[in-house]
């Protein structure tokens, strides 16, 4: 069984194939040149299952399990923001802009902290259907950068239990209570029933 991410996110496609371990896993960039996906769902879940199914249709192979991810934060100060916009927060969309324009918009609350959780949903596309699971990682955000490991607005984010960020905290120690592991850990258990189908 392969299955294929519906990725270009070189960060997304390492921490899931670190934590797919037991499976073998290929970028889309294998398989077809990568195009533009239009994200207009209204929830996590909805852009997972746009992307996975999209790329498993462009692939056009059934032998193929597609893998998508869609993931954010979501701030309680800021009335949830930037939720599943988080990669386009800013007007650059990058992770850079999109930290500082999430620092700007606490400082302009005269705040240097608030409640915030990340989401992720993991879409899985195949000829027997479509399937999302959901993984979370509660802590808060800060109104400063701490740390070099990680990407997107993990510099800027406490989970529970910790006093460093994630971009402060081993890789290991991030892929141990990290949203995308729950997520992923979820999706095992559609994947091994996906597996036992198609033989």
């Amino acid at each position: 069984m392969k299955i294929v991410l519906a990725t270009s996110n070189k960060h997304k496609i390492q921490e899931i194939k670190d934590i797919l371990k037991d499976y073998k896993i290929y970028s889309w960039d294998e398989f077809i040149t990568p195009f533009d996906i239009v994200e207009d769902g209204k929830s996590f879940k909805e852009n997972a299952l746009i992307k996975s199914s999209s790329v498993y249709k462009k692939i056009n192979d059934e032998n193929l399990i597609i893998i998508s991810d869609d993931s954010g934060i979501s701030v309680k100060a800021l009335n949830n923001e930037p939720g599943i916009y988080s990669a386009r927060y800013s007007k650059q969309a990058n992770d850079k802009s999109n930290r500082e324009k999430l620092i700007s918009n606490l400082k302009s609350l005269n705040i240097k902290s608030s409640f915030a959780f990340y989401t992720a949903a993991i879409g899985i596309s195949s000829k027997f259907g479509n399937f999302c699971t959901h993984g979370y990682m509660y802590g808060k955000v800060i109104d400063q950068e701490f740390g070099e490991n990680g990407f997107g607005y993990d510099s800027l984010f406490i989970p529970n239990g910790y006093d460093l960020t994630l971009a402060q905290i081993s890789k290991e120690e991030k892929d141990k209570i990290s949203h995308r592991f729950k997520a992923l850990q979820n999706a095992k258990y559609i994947l091994r029933a996906l597996y036992k189908a198609t033989k």
